[in-house]
């Protein structure tokens, strides 16, 4: 995970460090919903996860064991089990990131006090191998996710890929099966997805695209379940707008793939050195943050059109399995890496991004949030026994909806929220219809200071009631913490009234709103 990073500049922020006085040159905007045009499934993988063994992300983050005072489910935190049970998490990715391709799975598995500490080259200090394969495949099946192992080919070998592959997989009497029950697990676990290495580009072994596809092909003739329940292939795929990664490892690989990845980060200033806080920032970095958010629809695209020259039936999936906001870790903090707080900035941009996987799903069938707890943009913050929700959490839970639902086209006209030179549309907003008949419709001001009334029209859908819920704050710099865990949190929204065939939402400044009509 650590290379991943397009660093999302185009001499943006120093175009916005003019103070602007303008914003919206209207307050109001109209949404079509095209219930009469219903489009492609919306994964429930769309909105995965990322564990990666670094700083806190699981020791006292998920992990605790069975001794600590804090309350657990064998050794794993009740709190973020129950919380992230709560939001319906489809699948986690584990171990890394970076990470992976250090990894050595055997040290990982047996009695925990025999385990032995390993050098955490990727992210400092030592990794004591306390959360191994056991207790992320137990982990998965207690909240119950698919899993999505990433392989070491950095270091690794397709030998050491297949027989961890067939520890946890086989159900018959081989010496790995054996190893396995001996060890506390008599049943096989199922593994849906492997990430066939990681950033192969950079941290996975600074290899060419040529190179690595034939690596690819190596790994990929090797990997079998012995139980012959299929699992997901997963290329590793481009960092950011790199489309020329992309093709050459399609064009090579591309039949052996059953999907490939894609990994971007907004950073709001742009610079690797100072990304900017996560807590203290001006108009100009929010502006820059969504600005960088609406980016992944551009990536998207133009990495879908290299994949369709190959797979012009869509058969392979794009998986966005990093992505999310990466500012500078909090000051003075003595947390280990990449811990960052989450602000209303944070919920807003993650709730564009999702729109933006809605709208791509025909080829974006996965994604996966970097990262799940004290992590980058987290769902959730643990300082000891404590325990907080981020605004990012509640953005997944609101939109947990559209887990399933059958996408529905949207237009969208309305306001521009400018600031300065630079300029985004004021009204984001995403649809679908779930299996029960519902229609979810959600609406994302991403202007700060204007609210907007706008008229959703519903072509092809009879709609006569409607509730929902709203996500916003008293500034773009609100949070949460553990002395003030509700400051960011849903709340109902009774903004949405039917009137002549139409529904008008008043949409409050820097919100989301999710509607269901029925």
């Amino acid at each position: 995970m650590k290379a991943g990073i397009r660093m999302w500049q185009s001499g943006l922020v120093a175009m916005l460090l003019f103070v602007s006085s303008q914003n919206h040159a209207g307050t109001e905007a109209d949404v079509t919903v095209h219930g009469d045009r219903p489009g492609p499934i919306i994964h429930r993988e769309i909105y995965g996860q990322f564990a990666e063994m670094l700083g806190r992300g699981i020791y006292g983050g998920i992990w605790v064991g069975e001794n600590s005072s804090i309350p657990n489910i064998h050794g794993y935190r009740k709190d973020v089990v129950e919380a992230l049970k709560a939001i319906k998490v489809p699948v986690i990715r584990w171990p890394g990131g970076c990470f992976a391709d250090q990894y050595d799975w055997r040290d990982g598995i047996g009695p925990r006090d025999k385990r032995p500490a390993r050098l955490n080259a990727s992210w400092g200090g030592e990794e004591s191998n306390q959360f191994g394969t056991h207790e992320f495949m137990d982990f998965a099946e207690l909240i119950g996710a698919k899993t999505y192992l990433s392989i070491n080919v950095g270091t690794g070998s397709p030998r050491e890929m297949s027989q961890w592959i067939e520890y946890i997989t086989a159900d018959g009497h081989t010496s790995l099966a054996q190893e396995r029950r001996a060890n506390g697990r008599d049943k096989p676990w199922k593994i849906d997805y492997v990430g066939i290495g990681n950033e192969m580009w950079g941290c996975g072994g600074s290899m060419r695209p040529e190179f690595y596809a034939d690596v690819y092909r190596q790994y990929a003739t090797f990997l079998h379940s012995p139980n012959d329940t299929p699992i997901e292939r997963i290329a590793s795929g481009a960092n950011a707008d790199d489309v020329g990664w992309t093709d050459k490892v399609m064009s090579i690989a591309g039949s052996q793939i059953d999907g490939i990845s894609l990994h971007y980060y907004t950073i709001p200033t742009g610079e690797w050195t100072h990304k900017g806080s996560a807590t203290h920032f001006d108009e100009a970095e929010w502006m820059s943050t969504l600005q960088g958010a609406m980016h992944m629809d551009e990536l998207i695209a133009k990495h879908s059109a290299v994949m369709d020259k190959y797979d012009p039936k869509k058969r392979v999936a794009l998986v966005v399995d990093e992505w999310g906001n990466w500012m500078d870790q909090e000051p003075g903090s003595n947390d280990p890496a990449l811990y960052q707080q989450n602000s209303l900035r944070d919920a807003v941009s993650a709730a564009i991004t999702l729109d933006i996987f809605h709208a791509h799903a025909d080829r974006v069938r996965m994604a996966n949030i970097a990262q799940m707890v004290n992590v980058l943009q987290a769902m959730i913050l643990t300082d000891k026994s404590k325990m907080v929700l981020t605004p990012t959490y509640d953005v997944f839970d609101m939109y947990k909806v559209f887990q399933g639902a059958t996408y529905l086209p949207v237009d969208v006209q309305g306001p521009v929220y400018r600031y300065g030179n630079a300029s985004v549309p004021g009204v984001h907003a995403t649809a679908g219809r779930d299996a029960s008949g519902v229609v979810h419709v959600a609406l994302v001001n991403l202007d700060p200071h204007q609210a907007d009334t706008v008229r959703v029209r519903l072509s092809g859908i009879k709609g006569t009631s409607v509730q929902g819920r709203v996500l916003t704050a008293p500034a773009m710099t609100s949070i949460n913490t553990f002395d003030q865990p509700h400051v960011v949190e849903p709340k109902v929204f009774d903004g949405a009234k039917f009137g002549d065939g139409v529904l008008t939402v008043a949409l409050p400044s820097k919100s989301v709103v999710v509607l269901d009509i029925r």
